[in-house]
């Protein structure tokens, strides 16, 4: 049996599913690397809301989501951008998800790390303002029982007038923290507000500054992540921290080479893409575990491809392919978004998902998936 796909060129290509998903147990902690993903949030289809409306979120699936990520060992990297902050979810909904999240973290013996931001600053703000926003982040992050990731600031970028304001307020915050954080370095390819972060559009200049807030304070820097699809500025970046702070890979593009490493070293990994690959990324990391590089690749470099699709430009909307492929893999019932998102990718872009996402066997039920890709393309008229 074959489906009908839309090719992207107004015609049609006939692709036939699998009929096998890949096999993949849950199973415990790695040992070689720390690897965390970012989880999306599960909206409720049945709130009355509208786009600029507070997120409602369905917390039942948004949990049970997170337990699928604990039980195959991996971490989960929760209120980042792929829960959609500053794209559908608030402060005061991101705050729930901290405290609702880490709470079941507690409760399944789950590894958890919390975003930071301040994004409950609505307006222009003050630099005094902008730090008072992240502290009181932080402190609710902190009371959670979670580890914190101090995440890019699109407030701090708007009012920051050079590399001595991002040392004055990360320096600030680094000395009140009570453990030591993970510093998130989004690109604006992630997010425009953020281009110019670290006080210039020069990445080697913002780098310098990057590092600079880092030897200031190791002891308070777990480690980095890393999200400028830069593979090379990595692995510079990676091989310039001080001894003990991690570099965790946030690069969607090229993320198997990194978390193998070379002769130097390796990248830990907090990635969006692991939310859809979450079994298949535990199942190499485990291979990993036991020194086999190469049967890491094998398993992991097939899904760059379909990464790539998801996270093309523009990168920010890579949420709503995420999110597309839970709903076909039945960790979800619908395909809604907060924020209306779900109209954020074409359906041409969706086909291709589901072909790379079937072809990789990340469906639990294949023909669950395809019956609801086939649900999807009825809905644009198209018949098979």
């Amino acid at each position: 049996m074959t489906i009908r796909l839309p090719a992207g060129d107004g015609g049609f290509r006939a692709y036939e599913p699998r009929e096998e998903p890949l096999a993949a147990t849950p199973g415990t902690p790695f040992t070689s690397r720390t690897v965390f993903s970012a989880a999306h949030v599960v909206a409720d289809p049945f709130a009355d809301s509208t786009p600029d409306s507070p997120a409602a979120v369905d917390w039942d699936a948004t949990l049970a989501f997170r337990r699928h990520l604990w039980s195959h060992g991996l971490g989960v990297a929760e209120a980042m951008d792929t829960a959609q902050r500053g794209m559908g979810l608030d402060w005061a909904g991101a705050a729930e998800l901290i405290r609702r999240s880490a709470a079941e973290a507690k409760a399944a013996g789950g590894l958890i790390a919390c975003g930071v931001g301040t994004d409950q600053l609505t307006g222009p703000a003050t630099l005094a303002e902008v730090r008072a926003a992240y502290e009181e982040q932080l402190a609710l992050v902190e009371e959670s029982g979670a580890q914190a990731i101090l995440m890019a600031s699109r407030a701090l970028a708007a009012v920051a007038k050079g590399p001595e304001d991002y040392l004055e307020v990360y320096g600030h915050l680094l000395r009140q923290s009570a453990e030591p954080v993970v510093l998130h370095w989004l690109g604006p390819m992630f997010d425009p507000a953020l281009e110019g972060y670290w006080g210039s559009s020069d990445l080697d200049a913002a780098t310098d500054t990057f590092l600079q807030v880092i030897a200031a304070h190791p002891d308070k820097v777990d480690g980095i992540k890393v999200s400028l699809l830069e593979a090379r500025r990595e692995i510079d970046i990676r091989r310039r921290l001080p001894q003990g702070v991690r570099c965790y890979t946030g690069d969607d593009f090229n993320y198997p080479e990194l978390i193998a490493g070379d002769e130097q070293g390796f990248s830990h990994a907090l990635l969006g893409i692991f939310d859809p690959l979450g079994p298949l990324a535990a199942e190499a990391v485990r291979v990993l575990d036991t020194g086999d590089a190469k049967g890491f690749r094998e398993l992991l470099d097939p899904t760059v491809e379909l990464s790539r699709h998801l996270f093309q430009a523009p990168t920010r909307f890579y949420k709503t392919g995420v999110v597309f492929l839970a709903w076909l893999a039945g960790h979800q019932s619908h395909f809604t978004m907060v924020g209306g998102l779900q109209s954020a990718r074409s359906l041409p872009h969706f086909a291709r998902a589901y072909e790379l996402a079937d072809g990789l066997g990340l469906f639990p039920d294949p023909k669950l998936a395809e019956e609801r890709m086939k649900n999807l393309l009825s809905l644009y008229g198209v018949t098979q």
